[in-house]
């Protein structure tokens, strides 16, 4: 299960990660959004050593969603060190996503 914290800043949440942080980007009425929930969940359960899955609610957040260029729902941002070096866009089933992602962590 994803855990709900707070962060005074997104930068602080990507500066205080000591492993790669994956966002997913998602608005609550997006049904793909939906979909993807449980895959992420899935990657979180095999991969939570290794990276920190957070979760973004685009609705809430609409300046985060231009910086990073969010113009498809759900889009994933893989960051190490804080920085994106990698984007994945829409629904993905959860045996591929750990599989790329473990290529990348």
């Amino acid at each position: 299960m994803a855990v709900k914290k707070q962060f005074n800043s997104f930068e602080d949440l990507l500066s205080g990660a000591d492993v790669p942080v994956l966002v997913d980007f998602y608005a609550t009425w997006c049904g793909p959004c939906q979909m993807m929930a449980p895959i992420l969940e899935q990657v979180n359960t095999q991969m939570n050593d290794r990276l920190m899955v957070v979760k973004i609610d685009t609705d809430n957040y609409p300046d985060l969603a231009t910086n990073y260029q969010i113009h498809a729902l759900p889009t994933l941002v893989l960051f190490k060190n804080g920085q994106p070096v990698e984007r994945i866009e829409g629904v993905v089933p959860a045996d591929k996503l750990i599989q790329h992602l473990k290529t990348l962590v």
